[in-house]
C-alpha cells in the first residue's frame, strides 16, 4: 500500500512538472513587445495613430500586429501578443486584412480560419468569429462582411464557390451567408449593394473574371459583372466608380486595373496599361503600387502610380521621388493618411524575416522607415490613442 501511495504522489508530481514545464515554456514563447522612435509627435490631428498587420508567412502561425502614435512618434511592434498572453497560439497563421469599425478592430486571419475581434483602445481580445479560409472584411450598419474561400487552402480545379459571410457586430454572430463566385477577395458597398471580386485563384488556368453584386436588403447575389480574370482589389471612389485590379495569370496576360461605373454597370478599361497589386483612396487620388510577376521571365516588374479620380487620368507612374524605391525589394503594403498626406509603403523584403515600413512625405520624399513584423501588409487608423496597459 505504502509502495502504491508512493507511486501515485510521484506519478502527480511528474504530471504538475511537466504541466509546468508547458506553461514556462509557453510564456517564454510570447515575445514582449519592442518599441522604436522614429519621428517626433505630432499634436492636435484627429488620427492618433495607426495599426499594422503582419501576415507572417504561411504555416508560421507568426501573423503580428504593430503599432505607431502620432503624439509620441513611436512605433511599438508585436503588441498583441503582449497584450493578450492568454491567447494560445495569438494572431494565427496569416494575418490578411484589418480594419476598424465603431470602437473594434477586427483583423482577418486567413490560414487560421477567423476574424480576431479586440477593443481598438487596448488591442485586447474580444472574440473570434470562425470563418473558413477568411480573406477581407467592410461594414455597413450594424454588418460586417466577410469574404471567404469556402474551401480548404489548397489548389484544386474543382474548387467550390465562395461565399460572404454577414456578421452582427454586436454579438459577433455569424447571421447569414450569400453565395458569390469562385475564390471571393475584396469586396465594397456602394449604394446598398455589396461588390465582391471573385478570383477563382484555386482553379488556376481557370479563372473567375466577375464581380458578384449582393443586395443588402435580400442579401442574395443580384448579378454578375464580367470584369477580367482573376480579380482582387476594389476602391470606391467618391463619384460612383469602383476601381478593380485584375491580376492576370502571370504568363500572356497582364495586370489590369479597370473603372466600374456603379450607375449603369458598365466596364472601362481605359486606364490601361495600369498593372495593380494594391490600391487606396486618398481625397480625389487613388494610390496604387503593383509588383507584376511573370513566369516568362521569371521576374517582378514594380511601379508606383497615381490616378485623379476626377478626371480618371494617370497622374504619374511613381510617386516615390527621391529614389528609395530603389531600396523596396517586394512592396507589399500601401496606406494614405488622410490629413497628412503621408504616403506608407510596407516592404515584404525575403518573406521570412521582419519587414520594412516607409513613410513618404505628400511630395514623395522619404520622412523615416522603420523594420515591422514578417511580411507588413495592411494599415488601419485609429482616431483613439492606444491606452497603456
Amino acid at each position: 500500500m505504502k509502495k502504491q501511495l508512493t507511486t501515485i504522489i510521484t506519478l502527480c508530481c511528474l504530471v504538475w512538472l511537466a504541466s509546468a514545464c508547458r506553461e514556462n515554456e509557453y510564456e517564454e514563447q510570447i515575445i514582449p513587445s519592442t518599441g522604436a522612435q522614429v519621428t517626433p509627435g505630432v499634436e492636435g490631428t484627429k488620427l492618433k495613430g495607426f495599426f499594422l498587420l503582419n501576415e507572417g508567412n504561411m504555416g508560421s502561425n507568426k501573423a503580428s500586429l504593430d503599432y505607431f502614435d502620432y503624439g509620441t512618434g513611436r512605433y511599438t511592434k508585436n503588441l498583441f501578443a503582449e497584450r493578450n498572453p492568454n491567447v494560445v497560439k495569438e494572431l494565427g497563421d496569416v494575418g490578411n486584412d484589418i480594419q476598424i469599425y465603431g470602437n473594434k478592430l477586427y483583423a482577418v486571419i486567413n490560414c487560421s480560419h477567423f476574424v480576431e475581434v479586440m477593443d481598438a483602445q487596448t488591442a485586447r481580445h474580444l472574440a473570434v468569429v470562425s470563418i473558413p479560409n477568411c480573406r477581407y472584411i467592410t461594414f455597413a450598419g450594424k454588418y460586417a462582411y466577410v469574404s471567404s474561400y469556402a474551401g480548404p487552402v489548397q489548389i484544386d480545379p474543382n474548387a467550390r464557390l465562395g461565399y460572404v459571410a454577414k456578421i452582427d457586430t454586436t454579438d459577433f454572430r455569424i447571421v447569414a451567408t450569400c453565395v458569390v463566385g469562385y475564390q471571393p477577395e475584396e469586396l465594397v458597398v456602394v449604394d446598398n449593394k455589396l461588390y465582391v471580386a471573385n478570383s477563382g485563384g484555386y482553379r488556376v488556368p481557370d479563372y473567375d473574371n466577375t464581380l458578384s453584386v449582393i443586395d443588402l436588403e435580400t442579401f442574395t447575389e443580384t448579378k454578375k459583372i464580367e470584369v477580367g480574370i482573376n480579380l482582387h482589389r476594389l476602391e470606391k471612389d467618391n463619384y460612383g466608380y469602383i476601381y478593380v485590379s485584375s491580376r492576370g495569370d502571370y504568363y500572356g496576360t497582364p495586370s489590369k486595373t479597370f473603372i466600374l461605373n456603379t450607375r449603369t454597370e458598365e466596364v472601362s478599361d481605359a486606364l490601361n496599361p495600369l498593372p495593380c497589386s494594391n490600391m487606396t483612396l486618398c481625397g480625389d487620388h487613388l494610390y496604387l503600387y503593383s509588383t507584376e510577376w511573370s513566369y516568362v521571365t521569371n521576374s517582378n516588374e514594380v511601379s508606383y502610380a497615381i490616378v485623379d479620380t476626377k478626371t480618371r487620368k494617370v497622374i504619374t507612374r511613381n510617386f516615390i521621388t527621391d529614389g528609395t524605391e530603389k531600396k523596396i525589394k517586394i512592396p507589399y503594403g500601401l496606406a494614405v493618411n488622410p490629413e497628412s498626406g503621408e504616403i506608407f509603403v510596407t516592404d515584404a523584403g525575403n518573406y521570412v524575416t521582419p519587414g520594412t515600413l516607409y513613410c513618404f512625405r505628400p511630395d514623395g520624399t522619404k520622412k523615416w522607415e522603420v523594420e515591422t513584423g514578417d511580411i507588413p501588409a495592411h494599415i488601419t487608423f485609429t482616431t483613439e490613442r492606444l491606452k497603456d496597459q
